[in-house]
Parts: structure tokens; sequence; C-alpha cells
């Protein structure tokens, strides 16, 4: 099973802790080979939000949710169920200093 987590949290990822400790993580998902892809993400400032409204396209710089969080992350994971993606998520080195979210991939 395929699972989405995204690493949300208060500050810039720039300003998250713990530079070695995800880069360990990351290479022990990837040798496993439950690491799809994944990686950090710029700050909402330099997002863009694409919608269509009355037929209009309207592009807007910056985040397009209002939250006290940001997005600061992501990785794609291939797990063989919810609870060894669990595992994996809870052993993440920002588990304890951010949320990370788990989302399954509708098949």
């Amino acid at each position: 099973m395929r699972f989405l987590m995204m690493v949300c949290g208060p500050v810039a990822p720039a300003e998250v802790p713990g530079g070695p400790a995800v880069a360990q993580w990351v290479t022990a998902m990837d040798s496993k080979g439950l690491r799809i892809t994944g990686g950090a993400l710029a700050p909402e400032t330099e997002a863009i939000a694409v919608r269509i409204r009355d037929g209009q396209r309207q592009v807007t710089e910056g985040a397009f949710l209002e939250t006290k969080g940001a997005l600061l992350g992501f990785d794609l994971l291939e797990c063989q169920d919810l609870a060894e993606a669990i595992d994996l998520v809870a052993a993440h080195p920002l588990a304890s200093r951010c949320t990370l979210e788990i989302r399954p991939f509708v098949d």
C-alpha cells in the first residue's frame, strides 16, 4: 500500500532541527525500499494557489490556507499495511517536534 506522509509544523523548514537524524531515517527507508520519494518544501511564502472561479483562472502568491502550521515536507512510502506505515512514521526523528500525517492512496 502507498501512503503519503506529510510533515506539518509551526515553523519554517530551516528552523526544524534534526538534519542528520532525518537524513539517516531517509537512508534507512530508501535502503529497505520503503520510501519512493520525498523532500522538504520551500516556505509557504513561495506557494502559488491556482483555482478556477466563474470560468476565470485565479493565481495567488502565498499560502492558500490560513493555518497555524505549515506543510514542511513529505515522503511517499510503500508499506505492507497501515500498521507498518505507523511504525515507520513513529520512528521519524521529527515525530517528536512536528505532526506527521499519514494518508493512504485511493487505489
